[in-house]
């Protein structure tokens, strides 16, 4: 996710039905990763590599719509700074053949059937 962008964008939504129908139109536009709404602030947060332009058009037919903010998404870092934890080493395996014991039969001119 090289391209991965967090978008801020303030939009009118008054109630839940237009909450649903804002979030259905931001999770159909290819490239939307996911999908935060604050109905107290009226904001949506929305991290992918999507357009912004073409995100706020888009959220323009349900009125008022203002790009606040584009910016990288934030990676998590350990607390240890940036140290990435390294997965353990796999034990490493040999594998020996073990060879197939050989029986020799003792008398081949005899017939077990009989």
């Amino acid at each position: 996710m090289p391209n991965t962008k967090k978008m801020e964008l303030k939009v009118a939504i008054d109630d839940e039905k237009s909450k649903r129908r804002v979030m259905r139109t931001i999770a159909g536009v290819q490239g939307v990763d996911s999908v935060a709404v604050n109905m107290k602030d009226r904001k949506i947060t929305v991290i992918g590599e999507t357009d912004h332009v073409y995100l706020t058009v888009k959220l323009r037919k349900f009125g008022f719509t203002d790009l606040l903010s584009v910016g990288p998404a934030k990676e998590e870092k350990n607390p240890d700074g940036d140290k990435k934890e390294e997965p353990p080493e796999a034990p490493k395996y040999v594998y020996v053949p073990q060879p197939w014991p050989v029986i020799e039969e003792c008398n081949t001119n005899t017939c077990t059937i009989c």
